[in-house]
């Protein structure tokens, strides 16, 4: 029997060749829930039985050839469910298979998801504005240095955490009236930081290229400055 793992960050039907050979070659295929990965499963021509009963050794369903798709996102259910199985009589034949994987950065969409649905239920956050949340952006920031000073890796990983809520937070809250949002303050520093780095992504358009440090920062300086005066638009592709 094997077990397969979806990522909730991944859109639906992306899966690993390995994962749609074992779909494909399943005498049968078993879901917990019937979600928008499992519709997209289904979509492909695959029929997939919906049962809330988790696999058991007495519920016949492990078997070799049969294969169930866990809760998406559950690792923890997958693991419990074959460690449970290979401690019985089917030891080595249960098979977990991440059928999807989170590129890095994916649990951000988490924290936008979370950050949402608290501006819609919870009262006080609906409440907020930009203004309100001034103090906290210096709190937090202030918190962050002292963290980076402390040298506690745990305490800056956190910290840092609580500055990144602020900036999904003031996202959040632009999105409902200012016309932008998270997904554009990302996008901002993204071709920022390729317009500002052409050592890197545009060597071609350079004629000297910088090695040190001090060059590349008084690169860094220039672009800025030619932005701010005009001379290179934000907007340009380098």
């Amino acid at each position: 029997m094997r077990i397969v793992v979806l990522s909730p960050r991944v859109a639906p039907g992306i899966l690993t060749l390995a994962t749609w050979d074992a779909l494909r070659e399943a005498s049968r295929v078993v879901a917990t829930e019937k979600d928008l990965h499992v519709h997209a499963i289904i979509a492909s021509g695959i029929d997939v039985e919906i049962s809330s009963d988790a696999p058991t050794l007495e519920s016949n369903t492990v078997v070799d050839g049969v294969v169930w798709i866990a809760p998406t996102g559950d690792a923890e259910w997958a693991r419990t469910v074959a460690d449970d199985l290979m401690s019985g009589d089917e030891v080595g034949k249960v098979e977990v298979i991440f059928g999807s994987y989170d590129v890095p950065g994916a649990s951000v969409i988490d924290l936008v998801e979370v950050m949402d649905r608290l501006r819609r239920e919870c009262p006080w956050t609906a409440e907020q504005t930009h203004a309100t949340l001034a103090p906290y952006v210096l709190e937090e920031a202030q918190e962050t240095f002292e963290a980076l000073q402390s040298g506690d890796s745990d305490h800056l990983r956190e910290e840092l955490g609580d500055l990144l809520m602020q900036v999904v937070f003031h996202a959040r809250i632009a999105e409902e009236a200012e016309g932008w949002d998270v997904d554009d303050v990302t996008a901002g520093i993204t071709a920022k930081l390729v317009r500002r780095n052409p050592h890197v992504f545009a060597p071609e358009t350079l004629d000297h290229l910088p090695t040190t440090s001090a060059e590349i920062d008084a690169q860094w300086q220039r672009i800025k400055q030619q932005e701010r005066s005009g001379e290179i638009s934000p907007l340009h592709d380098h």
